[in-house]
């Protein structure tokens, strides 16, 4: 939920009531979650004009820490140079003193509220107070209004139709492993042609081939032809 004029002008309302009872008219600034200015009045016109800044400073340093700038002061105080330094970097919308306050929706921050100008210790702090139990009223009053979405019943599970994957126990047993197959081994060849069997061609080393033989009653012819050609021609 974003802070709109409405629920800003609701929460000053409340703010300005309550400084009324306490007949002390302040200063009320009511910015959104970035610190952009939505809703200002100054009570105490022409008078108090410092009290309009310094809510302005209260409400933007409010939603830049989100928490109350008492807080703030409580343990910035003990940083030197820290409140002159964010001071300075933010234009003057920082401060340290009681009356700023985060307002909160439903657990988120959609603004905050600065307050200045009370006339007596502890009277910013309670009148923002009092804008921040309008917000918190209308927060409740909004989720109260909202209607809520009935509980789906469980279905019973149908017959014959297993559970799904994951309302299957974790500690299913694993199928069992296959063993691995054994193949035969591949035959080795003969050591020699007598471990074939008949009508197997094998090559046999050279000298087996009958056509060495041959080879070598050629070379004996051819000799033998030499030697006569040359007794001829003696």
């Amino acid at each position: 939920m974003n802070m709109s004029i409405d629920v800003a002008r609701r929460i000053l309302e409340t703010s300005k009531q309550r400084a009324r009872e306490l007949r002390s008219p302040v200063s009320i600034a009511i910015v959104d979650a970035g610190g952009h200015l939505v809703l200002f009045e100054r009570m105490m016109s022409p008078y108090g004009w410092a009290t309009g800044g310094i809510s302005i400073a209260k409400a933007t340093t409010a939603v830049m820490f989100n928490q109350s700038t008492d807080a703030v002061a409580q343990w910035g105080s003990g940083i030197p140079g820290f409140a002159s330094s964010l001071a300075t970097m933010t234009q003057g919308k920082f401060i340290m003193a009681a009356g700023g306050w985060p307002i909160r929706f439903g657990g988120a921050t959609i603004g905050g509220i600065g307050v200045s100008g009370g006339n007596a210790p502890g009277r910013d702090d309670e009148i923002a107070r009092a804008g921040l139990a309008a917000a918190e009223a209308m927060a409740q009053a909004i989720s109260a209004s909202q209607p809520s979405m009935p509980a789906v019943p469980a279905q019973p599970p149908l017959p014959g139709v297993s559970q799904p994957y994951m309302q299957q126990p974790l500690s299913a047993p694993h199928p069992p492993i296959q063993p691995t197959p054994v193949y035969p081994s591949v035959p080795q060849p003969p050591a020699s042609s007598q471990d074939f069997p008949p009508g197997t061609n094998y090559l046999a080393p050279d000298k087996d081939y009958p056509s060495n033989e041959e080879t070598g009653s050629f070379d004996q012819f051819s000799e033998s032809r030499r030697e006569g050609n040359h007794d001829s021609a003696e």
